[in-house]
């Protein structure tokens, strides 16, 4: 009985090891900094909140299973907690409040989150600028459980104050709407308009989220049809729409089929109450041929 147990113990030490071995799972190290940023859209300038100086703020680009260290380093005026949208296992550090001038590193493992997430400030009036997504793609050997894409692309709808916002100046109603920070060409201030470039016949995974706090938002190309494969950190039963609903905080992942004729394509996004919106471009690079 001795020797079958001691062979039983060595047999699952073996076991556990040949699990870590071939995992594949990492640890992946990001560095934010909170920090303000002068932009100028909507016809005027004026200072916001960021990570990294960017709107939206940087990509969290990870594999199932890693774990993910993400030091933010507190440089602005007041104190900010970060909260990872759609995370199911441990955080550290849930509630932490970053004061300026502090840091802290959040300790994030994941188990089964597939697909797109997203980060976030807790905060109402720093939310609004200070978010980015939180991509978890198949571990290592893993593949898709649909045709593989050519590429994938992030959209980020989000929205945008005239206003400097603070803990002082809550939020009410967004003066516009944006795309991957870009307010397009309806709102008459020459602002840029986002442009997602495919190739005629390529097949590409757009990664949807709904940052804008209050507002169901509608998303659409002309003339393509939308496949949802994913939604909400989890594989989907594939359906098919010209159009998609996005609740607030929700994320949507789709694929998109470059099969019209070469040309321009409108990308909206637009308020379910139809209050204001704002356009994109699609654009394809090669010809078709004809």
């Amino acid at each position: 009985m001795g020797s079958q147990k001691q062979a039983f113990i060595l047999l699952s030490v073996l076991l556990f090891f040949n699990i870590l071995l071939f995992s594949g799972a990492d640890d992946v190290y990001y560095e934010f900094f909170l920090q303000e940023a002068e932009f100028t859209k909507l016809c005027s300038t004026k200072t916001a909140l960021t990570v990294n100086g960017s709107f939206p703020g940087p990509e969290v680009r990870v594999r199932r299973d890693d774990t993910v260290y993400v030091n933010v380093h507190n440089q602005g005026r007041f104190a900010v907690s970060i909260v990872w949208e759609g995370i199911r296992d441990s955080i550290n550090g849930v509630n932490e409040l970053i004061q300026p001038g502090r840091n802290f590193t959040y300790e994030i493992e994941l188990d089964d989150e597939i697909g797109t997430l997203w980060w976030r400030a807790r905060s109402a009036w720093a939310k609004a600028t200070v978010h980015g997504a939180f991509v978890v793609l198949p571990a290592a050997g893993e593949e898709y459980p649909f045709p593989a894409p050519t590429s994938d692309h992030t959209i980020i709808l989000g929205e945008w104050f005239r206003q400097e916002l603070t803990e002082a100046a809550v939020p009410g109603q967004p003066d516009a709407y944006a795309i991957n920070g870009h307010l397009g060409e309806t709102y008459g201030c020459n602002d840029t308009s986002y442009q997602l470039q495919v190739d005629y016949q390529g097949l590409y995974l757009l990664r949807l989220i709904n940052a804008v706090a209050d507002e169901t938002m509608v998303f659409a190309i002309a003339q393509h049809s939308l496949t949802i494969v994913g939604q909400n950190a989890s594989y989907a039963r594939r359906s098919f729409s010209n159009s998609l609903t996005l609740e607030p905080g929700q994320t949507v992942d789709i694929l998109l089929s470059a099969s019209q004729n070469v040309g321009q394509y409108y990308i909206t996004a637009r308020s379910s109450s139809g209050r204001l919106n704002t356009t994109g471009i699609l654009h394809y690079t090669t010809s078709t041929g004809f």
